[in-house]
C-alpha cells in the first residue's frame, strides 16, 4: 500500500483526523437519506481524487463499516496502484461477464475494505458505465456492503462521471488549490447539476502550509490542548525574557 494512504500508514496524524472529520460530515449531511453509494470526482486530472477516496474509504472501514471501492476511471485507473493490487481483472471483466462478481472483489490490508479495480481498459468507457449491467451490478453490491465508493473520472473532461448518476446517491468534487480555477469548478458543478446530481460537497486538496497550520490549531484543541495564539506567544516570550533577566541579576 502506498504511503499516500495516510489514514492507514499514520492513523494518529492530523491528516488522518481530517479524513475522520470528513467521514462524520458526510454521514450527517442528510440524516433522513443515508448515502450508500458515493462518487468522488474532480474538475481536472491529477487533482488527487483517487488519494482522497482511498483515505476516506479507510476511515469508513476503520469505523466498522463494510466498504467497497470501485475504480470507475476506465481511462486512467490508479486505485490498484494505491493498494498494490493486480488489475488483470476487475470492473470491465465483471460487466462483460468474463468473471463472476465475487471473483472481481479483492481484499485489502485494511479489515472491512474491499476493492474492484478497473480491469482491462475498454475502448468505450462511457457506454460500459452507462450500461444496464452496471445498474444490475450496483444493485447486487448494495446488499453486501455498507458503503460503495466510486472513483469517477474528472467531470470537467469526460462524460463518464455524469453517466454514473443513475447508480450514484451523491457526488464529492475534489479541488486542488493552486491548480484549478473558479471557472473550472463552476463548470464541473454546473455539469453535475444538469443531470440533477446530488452534490454532497467539495474537498479542497493540496492546501498551502499556512492554511494547514490553522487546522493544526483545531487538532490540538480537539485533543484537549489549547492552540497557541499570537498574543499568547508574545506573553510567553515576555515572561521568559523577564525570567532570564532575573536569573542574571541573581547570578551577579
Amino acid at each position: 500500500m502506498q504511503d499516500s494512504i495516510i489514514t492507514y500508514k499514520q492513523p494518529k496524524s492530523p491528516i488522518s483526523e481530517a479524513f475522520r472529520k470528513m467521514r462524520t460530515n458526510i454521514t450527517f449531511s442528510d440524516i433522513d437519506h443515508e448515502i450508500q453509494v458515493l462518487a468522488i470526482t474532480s474538475t481536472d486530472k491529477s487533482e488527487g481524487k483517487t488519494t482522497i477516496l482511498g483515505n476516506y474509504a479507510v476511515a469508513l472501514a476503520q469505523s466498522g463499516k463494510r466498504t467497497l471501492i470501485i475504480d470507475c476511471d476506465l481511462r486512467r485507473p490508479q486505485m490498484h496502484r494505491k493498494f498494490d493490487l493486480s488489475n488483470s481483472k476487475g470492473l470491465t471483466s465483471i460487466l462483460l461477464k468474463e468473471i463472476d462478481i465475487v471473483d472481481g472483489i479483492q481484499k485489502t490490508e485494511v479489515p472491512g475494505l474491499f476493492i474492484i479495480t478497473s480491469g482491462p481498459i475498454p475502448p468505450n468507457p462511457s457506454e460500459i458505465l452507462a450500461s444496464r449491467r452496471m445498474g444490475e451490478l450496483m444493485g447486487d453490491l448494495k446488499n453486501n456492503f455498507d458503503y460503495i465508493l466510486l472513483d469517477a473520472p474528472p467531470v470537467g473532461m469526460v462524460t463518464d462521471a455524469a453517466v454514473l448518476s443513475p447508480v450514484v446517491e451523491g457526488y464529492i468534487v475534489v479541488v486542488s488549490l493552486g491548480q484549478c480555477n473558479r471557472d473550472g469548478v463552476r463548470y464541473a458543478v454546473e455539469n453535475l447539476k444538469k443531470i440533477n446530481a446530488r452534490i454532497i460537497g467539495v474537498v479542497a486538496n493540496r492546501v498551502p502550509i499556512t492554511k494547514r497550520n490553522r487546522y493544526y490549531g483545531y487538532y490540538n484543541a480537539y485533543y484537549g490542548e489549547e492552540p497557541i495564539t499570537n498574543e499568547e506567544t508574545k506573553k510567553r516570550k515576555w515572561k521568559n525574557k523577564k525570567k532570564n533577566k532575573t536569573q542574571e541579576n541573581i547570578g551577579q
